[in-house]
């Protein structure tokens, strides 16, 4: 998450953000205008863990509302952020465990994504001016203001969340991902979203092209196809060595034709270009999982397998790859990727399904 300084604003002093507890007046701004967006609202279970201690919670998302770049103008954004559009993210939690929450912020763990995977960025803001005696939250939903000092067993809580994302896109998903517990998700509208034309239908052959340590003449043309995106199981990573962050997630396998239209030979190796983006907002590429025993039917397992050693995509041939991608619990793909090899080559992004 990121924190931003908000400017003062006039001679009556900036708008109070940050700690509630300081400062008290009238307030002198009118919120900002903002279009409210259909987000389904149902309250789930979760966590939110705090050096390393996981608390139980119930949780949702009440209000989502997109807001116009003009509403930041009295904040200090960092270049990356500048040209984005703010949504206000209301959420509403109760602290279901034995213990009261202090100072809790589970509001961070919230983003909203994208259709093709591509999180907002969340930031707070805080006032930089220490003599600003101003109330009044110049944001819609009091998005400029901290959440409880603390929050008792069974009470609850409503916090607004600000999430920065590119302009011209309406979203997909709202996302909440704790460490400790699994991703939740709930949709905006009916889940589609927009992509602007980026994304492929599910299934729709591209051109791209390839080069490998074994071509002569630069970039091999070929065409690539998505078959299937299915979840797998983790007993069917049984035989290897997985770490304990590995061991709570859920493998998800992605099989991709490789077509080759040039002359030349290639590698089985085009599956090292394939990514996925996550309902989430994550970035997962493939794991490797190299079976030396089954050497001679590729890399991979029995479920999912990779490229096979010593042998070549001929020309006017075609070959289906297998990657695994691991996924946090309650996450899914929304976006399927390849990157392609050489100069000129294309990277090709399809709808996961």
């Amino acid at each position: 998450m990121l924190a931003l300084a908000v400017t003062a604003c006039g001679s009556a002093g900036s708008d109070s953000a940050g700690d509630t507890d300081s400062g008290s007046g009238k307030g002198t701004s009118k919120p900002a205008a903002v279009t409210a967006l259909p987000v389904a609202s149902t309250a789930r279970t979760a966590t939110w863990t705090v050096q390393s201690t996981p608390h139980q919670l119930k949780i949702a998302p009440k209000r989502l509302a997109r807001g116009t770049s003009a509403d930041l103008d009295h904040v200090q954004l960092d270049e990356d952020l500048k040209g984005m559009v703010p949504y206000y993210l209301t959420v509403t939690y109760t602290n279901t465990g034995s213990a009261a929450l202090t100072r809790p912020d589970p509001q961070a763990n919230f983003t909203v994504t994208l259709a093709d995977g591509t999180p907002g960025k969340a930031i707070s803001l805080w006032n930089t001016n220490p003599l600003a005696t101003a109330a009044g939250s110049s944001l819609p939903d009091n998005c400029d203001k901290a959440g409880p000092a603390a929050v008792a067993p069974g009470a609850t809580a409503t916090v607004c969340q600000l999430v920065m994302l590119p302009e011209g896109h309406t979203p997909a998903t709202v996302a909440y991902a704790d460490e400790a517990g699994e991703t939740l998700l709930w949709k905006v509208a009916d889940g589609k979203g927009d992509d602007d034309g980026q994304l492929l239908a599910a299934g729709t052959t591209a051109d791209s092209s390839y080069q490998d340590v074994t071509t002569k003449g630069g970039a091999v043309p070929i065409r690539v196809t998505p078959k299937s995106v299915r979840a797998g199981s983790l007993k069917d990573l049984g035989d290897y060595d997985l770490g304990d962050t590995q061991k709570n997630l859920v493998p998800w396998y992605v099989s991709v034709e490789y077509r080759n239209v040039g002359t030349e030979k290639l590698l089985p190796s085009m599956d090292d270009g394939v990514g996925l983006r996550t309902a989430g907002g994550r970035e997962v590429q493939p794991v490797p999982l190299i079976d030396f025993s089954r050497a001679a039917e590729g890399e991979g397992i029995d479920q999912c397998r990779g490229s096979v050693p010593n042998t070549r995509l001929e020309p006017n041939s075609a070959l289906t790859l297998c990657t695994v991608h691991l996924l946090p619990k309650g996450d899914r793909p929304a976006m399927v990727s390849f990157k392609g090899e050489g100069k000129g080559a294309k990277t090709l992004m399809w709808h996961a399904s």
